[in-house]
């Protein structure tokens, strides 16, 4: 487990943080929020990077850092992997030579994944022999990932590692990161401003804004508050755990807890876990059971709460279904038409195709 606690002001008037959370042993913990929130800031600090006017730093029991103590472990006996927006590999080194130099940092009693297993791991055996500057920028960033986990650290820090590819390349790593975070078996601190990266890597997200934590908690928990800066997106909406159920007539089904949805055909197996989101925008609501529609998922469900959406003329609905919550967003007009009411029996409306930003699986 991971503790952090610190303090830190850039100058006597400058951009100032304050901030405290825990990791649990394992999994992907986000730090999510605006540029310039401090989220960048606090991975600095936890690697002995940048030393806070006040902190705390514990893994595992280990003090990396308290500064009312006077201690400060030196970055590279924090057995943290680091990894940047930028690769950061030896020019002059091949991919090959570049990974072990990853195990030369690795203590000669950690245990860990070996060399073979992470080249299989991240997909990268092509690229042994090649330099970094013939590989494209998401086969760098995943030769980085593969370097810092064979140094076998105790932590993963990752600093918003897609942000500088495009989308097709966030699309061609995003699935390796997702195997790291199932093989390595370590706690993840991912530091990012992309909501799908969330969507697809998260376990638990730290909400930051102007270096506060606002929240934190389990990313299907955060989704659907309408009290936090999520709500203000147009991508709001709520986040379900889902399983690959079967496939028919060019649909797949998807189980969640309290029902299922069909979405356009996917590729991945029976059983395999996914991570939905459900924009509330996509959510309609009937106050009677239609038929004769096109949409597929027509679900039974209650208004659990209605709270004041991002617009001057808009709300969110908080549909219960089972112990699963969706957010709709809809008009004030709306509302009163249809006398829309906590504890009113509804159905939430949501087309097939609407499904096209389905997290990684888990």
């Amino acid at each position: 487990m991971l503790e952090v606690t610190l303090r830190h002001r850039y100058g006597r008037d400058g951009f100032g943080i304050e901030a405290g959370f825990t990791l649990p042993e394992a999994g992907v913990t986000a730090l999510f929020g605006p540029s310039g929130c401090g989220k960048s800031t606090i991975l600095a600090v936890v690697a002995g990077l940048l030393r806070p006017d006040f902190g705390r730093v514990v893994l595992d029991g280990a003090v990396l850092l308290d500064t009312a103590a006077s201690v400060s472990v030196p970055p590279e006996r924090r057995r943290c992997g680091v990894v940047f927006q930028e690769a950061r590999l030896f020019p002059h080194l091949s991919v090959a030579s570049n990974l072990r130099y990853g195990l030369k940092r690795a203590p000669p009693d950690a245990e860990g994944p070996g060399f073979a297993e992470v080249v299989e791991l991240l997909g990268i055996e092509p690229l042994l022999p090649r330099r970094p500057a013939a590989l494209s920028g998401g086969e760098r960033q995943r030769v980085a990932l593969g370097r810092a986990l064979l140094a076998r650290p105790r932590l993963l820090l990752m600093d918003e590692p897609l942000a500088a590819l495009d989308a097709a390349r966030r699309a061609e790593v995003l699935p390796f990161l997702a195997r790291l975070r199932d093989a390595a078996r370590l706690p993840i601190l991912y530091v990012t401003h992309a909501l799908e990266e969330v969507d697809a890597l998260a376990d638990r997200l730290v909400l930051l804004q102007s270096g506060r934590v606002l929240a934190e908690g389990s990313v299907e928990d955060l989704a659907t508050r309408t009290d936090l800066p999520l709500a203000a997106r147009r991508d709001a909406g709520a986040v379900l755990a889902c399983t690959v159920a079967g496939a028919e007539d060019g649909l797949t089904r998807l189980d969640f807890a309290g029902g299922s949805l069909v979405a356009v055909m996917r590729a991945e197996a029976v059983g395999t876990r996914l991570r939905l989101r459900i924009r509330a925008r996509d959510v309609a609501v009937a106050t009677e059971e239609p038929r004769g529609l096109s949409t597929r998922n027509i679900l039974a469900a209650e208004i659990a709460a209605i709270s004041p959406g991002s617009g001057p003329q808009e709300v969110f609905l908080q549909l219960a279904i089972g112990p699963s919550t969706l957010l709709a967003r809809v008009t004030q007009d709306s509302v009163s038409r249809l006398g829309l009411r906590p504890g009113l029996r509804v159905w939430a409306l949501l087309k097939a195709v609407t499904f096209d930003h389905l997290g990684g699986a888990r």
